[in-house]
């Protein structure tokens, strides 16, 4: 998914978020409504999030140096967390304060009608907001072959799954609103606002674990997609002087910066323009079906000499691999052979 296309449904989500807030803050100063003012806070809170996501796209465009050899787009997850942080602090403790405070002094909603139309107008303006993100998301799944849930579930881009996330909560907390308000004033009961603001602070809360979570995960190096090991196991699994693959590993350096490294048992004979000409073919094929893929790393390596290199530094052979490893094979006199070649997509 390009930055585009992660800015336009940034600022769609802002747009959305900053008018909300202030209608919903008006309707909670002139209603009286806890329940209004936690949706305020809401929205506010998620407006302050995409600012930071916006903040965290460009810090995270950053070019290659020398202290950040491979780039910059790790931050973007840091202020993916951070985001989640402020969810859970701002958004769904306020709420869950403002409600528990209405509860212990209960005040009747007066004009209740005005918190009624701010909601149906928020929700329409939260439902376009999360169409943008979701049509983004249908992008990336045709593309990737892929249903819509297992897409996001599987999304590296916190800048689209942030706001699905955001938006999904922001539609559960504006549907919470609209029955808690409408039930306060049908059964006269002013307690219920302040129930609904609890319940309003418990959804931000799921919601905020869910994506710390998501942020957590991918920003202590995740894996990328494992349709990109499988396609590039078939591309090595086709070339003639490759005996077997040893070990494929895929980190995410940001939502389209994936970094592969191979570890492959050539031949013994194979000449060292063989394995770049090689390289370069498998660079060209994985890189076709996955433009994120941006740095290829090949070394030759002996089946043998790569499981004593794992044993070597304490890792089991099998703890990174899907499938396991062929439990056969010839124990000869392999040895390494410092044929490796390596080169930078740019």
């Amino acid at each position: 998914m390009s930055a585009h296309a992660s800015r336009h449904t940034l600022f769609a989500a802002l747009a959305a978020n900053a008018g909300i807030a202030i209608a919903k803050f008006c309707g909670a100063a002139y209603t009286g409504s806890s329940a209004m003012a936690s949706e305020g806070i809401h929205s506010l809170v998620d407006t302050g999030n995409q600012v930071l996501l916006l903040f965290g796209m460009k810090d995270a465009s950053r070019p290659a140096d020398a202290s950040h050899p491979f780039g910059y787009g790790l931050r973007l997850y840091f202020w993916g967390f951070v985001v989640a942080m402020a969810v859970f602090a701002l958004g769904a403790g306020v709420a869950i304060y403002e409600g528990a405070e209405k509860v212990a002094h209960p005040e009747p909603i007066e004009s209740a009608w005005v918190n009624v139309v701010i909601l149906l107008i928020a929700i329409l303006l939260e439902g376009s907001s999360l169409a943008v993100a979701l049509r983004q998301v249908r992008s990336e799944a045709k593309r990737r072959a892929l249903g819509m849930m297992e897409t996001i579930r599987q999304h590296r881009d916190p800048t689209v799954f942030a706001v699905v996330y955001e938006e999904t909560a922001a539609l559960a907390g504006l549907f919470a609103a609209l029955i808690g308000i409408g039930l306060a004033v049908l059964l006269d009961m002013p307690a219920l606002d302040g129930w609904t603001s609890i319940a309003i602070g418990v959804i931000l809360a799921f919601t905020a674990l869910s994506l710390a979570r998501r942020c957590y995960v991918l920003m202590t190096g995740q894996a990328a997609d494992p349709a990109i090991e499988d396609r590039l196991r078939e591309i090595l699994g086709r070339v003639r002087p490759i005996e077997q693959v040893n070990e494929v590993r895929t980190m995410h350096f940001g939502p389209s910066e994936v970094l592969v490294l191979v570890s492959a048992d050539f031949v013994d004979d194979t000449l060292a323009g063989t394995v770049e000409r090689i390289v370069s073919d498998v660079e060209d094929g994985i890189r076709e079906e996955f433009p994120e893929v941006r740095r290829v790393y090949i070394e030759a390596q002996s089946t043998h000499r790569h499981r004593e290199a794992l044993e070597d530094i304490g890792e089991e052979p099998d703890a990174l691999e899907r499938d396991d490893y062929e439990e056969d094979f010839e124990d000869t006199d392999h040895t390494s052979r410092p044929i490796t070649q390596s080169t930078r997509i740019n």
